[in-house]
């Protein structure tokens, strides 16, 4: 990943939230689910294995004051489904969830839920393990795939994906539990 051009695109770049809901080749994300007010995605540069985004459909800057209390209360509900089922995935350590962006880039509001590993050393968790600047895991589009099917997955069977909401069929998952993707996905980076 190349930092410095990461940052201009979030400064200069459209909103990537929005152009990745119309559809840009360019802003193209793995969806894992959504619903009518909602999107959950996986992190194009993830800094640990299986890191969603999640964010309103609507392009909302503020969590506090651009979103009314039953909005906010649903938006969260929604962040905790998608934080369910990443921790019934990858069986973190700890679940980091917060909300970055300012008005200067990446402004539509969104939440990171990243998955802690088990036995990341302390000196290497918290902020070290989120900033891209220590690094990040690459994440080939099969492997994608197969993560994000992993968490619908996880979805589905916690009851979090109620009938209408899952934007994919339940045809397109595998009929078990055997095959590609069912590790805990790729290795934590060292450093």
């Amino acid at each position: 990943m190349d930092l410095a051009a990461y940052v201009e695109r979030t400064r200069s770049g459209p909103c990537f939230v929005c152009a990745f809901l119309a559809g840009n080749p360019d802003y193209s994300h793995e969806t894992v689910f959504e619903d009518a007010d909602h999107v959950a995605f996986l992190d194009r540069w993830p800094t640990v294995p299986g890191k969603v985004l999640v964010a309103p459909k609507a392009h909302i800057e503020h969590a506090v004051r651009d979103l009314g209390e039953e909005a906010y209360i649903r938006l969260m509900a929604f962040v905790r489904k998608i934080a369910l089922a990443v921790e019934t995935v990858f069986e973190p350590e700890r679940t980091y969830l917060y909300s970055l962006g300012s008005q200067q880039g990446n402004a539509h509001l969104h939440w990171h839920v990243a998955p802690l590993p088990v036995g990341v050393p302390y000196a290497e968790q918290q902020f070290h393990a989120l900033m891209t600047e220590n690094g990040v895991l690459p994440l080939p589009p099969d492997q994608a795939a197969e993560t994000a099917t992993r968490l619908r997955e996880a979805l589905i069977a916690r009851g979090a994906a109620e009938e209408g909401q899952l934007r994919f069929q339940e045809a397109q998952l595998p009929a078990n539990d055997e095959g590609p993707g069912r590790g805990t996905g790729p290795s934590f980076k060292s450093g």
